[in-house]
């Protein structure tokens, strides 16, 4: 009996001895055995070929822009527009040759930039002129666009016969001030000494007698008319 009670002891112990004995507590080892390591940090690389033309230039600046408008020129091919008075509407088409500043125009009007401008510049047998504006809203708009200059297209004979829509040169004095991409007049009579100094870019189709309505409105002495006269909208036409 006694033999068996030592042999019982002797494995007792035997077993304690072949536990794994636990690690002593150390507060700063058990808190980096439990930190989960970072992911590797990467750049994300953007697929330029799935953002769109706009995402891809805007805003537009004086060095992108004739870059944008060539490509934009090639997907939107549309020449006609359509501009919403009181007076009536005017109906245009964009010279084709002239395409850089026909599909600034087409880019414009459908991003509703000319929507609620004036004419804000009337000349009696002289033009009729609008786009641009200071009002909040489109200011807002316009910042979003950029701030460019488009440079003068002269090359394909376009007259400034009665009835043509023109812009100002970027090459002229005062540029950024006077010869604005928003900015555009339609002549109420013939002008051939523009030729040359201003991009005609297209010609009026229907609406030559809104323009002279528009045209006889009565103005203060710097041609600013007395009465508001609002571009609606400007659409472009399938």
């Amino acid at each position: 009996m006694r033999g068996l009670l030592i042999f019982s002891v002797l494995l007792l112990f035997n077993c304690e001895d072949k536990q794994t004995k636990p690690k002593p507590i150390n507060e700063k080892l058990s808190i980096i055995d439990t930190i989960v390591p970072k992911a590797e940090e990467k750049e994300i690389e953007i697929d330029s070929s799935k953002l769109t033309l706009e995402e891809r230039y805007l805003p537009l600046n004086d060095n992108n822009a004739m870059n944008f408008f060539r490509e934009y020129g090639k997907i939107n091919k549309q020449n006609k527009i359509r501009i919403y008075t009181k007076f009536g509407n005017i109906d245009l088409e964009l010279f084709n040759t002239t395409e850089y500043h026909r599909a600034n125009f087409i880019f414009l009007t459908k991003n509703k930039i000319f929507d609620g401008t004036q004419f804000h510049r009337v000349v009696k047998n002289f033009v009729i002129q609008g786009g641009n504006s200071d009002e909040p809203e489109i200011l807002k708009k316009r910042r979003k666009i950029g701030r460019y200059l488009l440079p003068p297209d002269v090359r394909h004979g376009h007259k400034h016969r009665r009835g043509v829509i023109s812009i100002p040169s970027g090459e002229i004095d005062n540029a950024y001030k006077l010869a604005s991409p928003f900015e555009f007049f339609i002549t109420q009579s013939n002008q051939f000494h523009l030729d040359g100094e201003y991009t005609a870019f297209g010609r009026v189709l229907r609406g030559l007698d809104v323009v002279d309505k528009i045209s006889n409105q009565e103005v203060d002495g710097g041609n600013w008319p007395r009465h508001n006269i609002y571009i609606d909208k400007v659409v472009v036409l399938d």
